[in-house]
């Protein structure tokens, strides 16, 4: 099972947060949203497929997140979670935590923001770039 989020770039993206990883619909970013690697995302979790928000309520199901933007690809591993409700109209976060909440797509993930190699994260503070966040899971 196979989503694609099409997003883009923003000036203030830092990718340093320790635990998360975020995409948002929202086209305005401070620097204080530290986790968000990618505005103007097409869906929010609300928005996702219900075949894979069924899917990602079995805590067994592993789920492969790729951030792909001018030819790189960078990887997330993840879990589903039995409470996921995926109804946040906005955002969409990755945890490496157990924590669920509306914005939260998966959890125990092996990566977070900060894991980002920094020349993925220049190329993500350039507004005219234009990534694909892909959502797969086994």
């Amino acid at each position: 099972m196979h989503f694609e989020i099409p997003f883009t770039g923003h000036e203030n993206i830092r990718s340093i947060h320790k635990n998360t990883i975020e995409i948002t619909k929202e086209t305005n970013l401070t620097p204080s949203g530290d986790c968000i690697i990618g505005v103007g995302a097409k869906c929010g979790c609300r928005e996702i497929p219900n075949k894979i928000k069924k899917k990602l309520k079995d805590p067994n199901s592993i789920v492969i997140f790729s951030i792909n933007v001018n030819g790189y690809t960078f990887k997330i591993n993840g879990k589903g979670h039995q409470d996921l409700i995926c109804s946040d109209p906005n955002d969409i976060v990755l945890r490496k935590s157990n924590y669920v909440c509306p914005r939260t797509l998966a959890v125990n993930c092996d990566k977070a923001s900060d894991s980002i190699p920094r020349k993925l994260v220049q190329i993500l503070q350039n507004p005219k770039t234009r990534g694909v966040f892909s959502i797969e899971i086994i």
